[in-house]
């Protein structure tokens, strides 16, 4: 393989439920937003940012989404930038899905140097407050969040591992939240979000299994609320603006992981906003 190469990134959930025209936001706010006055990192959330930071960085970028079409605002920021980037579609419920996209990216591009898993669901936002218990939770909403939540990655580790174990370097990073730390009821308005404790258990031994063969492999808690058009129109964002964290350096924050040297690697990252008590 040439040295010339150029590096690529691999952002899976590269767009966001809470983008001006996303599922969170249409359901919180009730119609779409005008994002023209939000700077341009903060547009596509957390997985927008890091594909701009990557691109910015000299990767060539792959933004996977459901659909394309929600992936083409983000697309033409980044070439706007000076950047590479291409979508690929992916359903990380389809495993059919999965296997073709990753085929479409060796095929394209080649095979990822970074892999960022930053897929996320709203499935259990719009359950009442007399359907918080276990026993009301339509396992149709369980199951997506197994998907997404454990399914998916393994299926998209086994993807993109082999390769960057034959290659003795490379990163799998996990973007995740606070209830990936320990099991917790699910509150009204909230997502059905404890299945991420597998998302984080899967990162830890991936690391036990993956670390000495140079792939780095990293969970990220993200643990706050993350500006994009739909968190940022929120009450309580508005009345406490120091609780949103800034996408932008979110981002260089997954970029410093891929860059660390290898006798000193972080295998999991806590991200809290200096004005709130980290979770545990």
């Amino acid at each position: 393989m040439s040295s010339t190469r150029q590096p690529v990134a691999v952002v899976v959930g590269a767009t966001s439920k809470w983008q001006a025209d996303g599922r969170n936001t249409r359901l919180a706010h009730g119609k779409v937003l005008d994002d023209r006055d939000l700077p341009v990192g903060a547009r596509w959330g957390v997985g927008g940012a890091i594909a701009q930071k990557f691109a910015q960085e000299g990767f060539a970028v792959v933004l996977t989404t459901r659909h394309a079409a929600n992936a083409e605002g983000l697309e033409q920021a980044i070439r706007a930038q000076g950047g590479t980037s291409r979508i690929v579609e992916l359903d990380l419920v389809s495993h059919a899905s999965i296997s073709k996209a990753f085929a479409t990216i060796r095929e394209s591009v080649g095979d990822p140097d970074v892999l960022v898993y930053n897929a996320g669901y709203l499935e259990g936002r719009d359950l009442p407050p007399e359907k918080e218990l276990l026993e009301h939770v339509p396992v149709e909403i369980f199951e997506t969040a197994q998907h997404v939540a454990s399914r998916g990655p393994f299926l998209v580790a086994k993807e993109v591992l082999p390769a960057m174990r034959q290659r003795g370097a490379g990163s799998f990073l996990i973007s995740n939240n606070s209830s990936s730390l320990r099991g917790r009821k699910r509150l009204t308005g909230q997502s059905l979000y404890y299945p991420r404790v597998m998302m984080r258990t899967l990162a830890q031994v991936l690391t036990e299994e993956y670390s000495e063969h140079g792939v780095h492999v990293a969970n990220v808690v993200i643990d706050g609320l993350i500006d994009s058009p739909g968190t940022r129109a929120l009450p309580r964002a508005q009345k406490q603006p120091e609780i949103v964290m800034n996408p932008v350096k979110i981002a260089e924050a997954f970029y410093y992981l891929h860059t660390q040297d290898r006798s000193c690697w972080t295998h999991e990252l806590q991200l809290t906003p200096f004005s709130t008590k980290p979770s545990f």
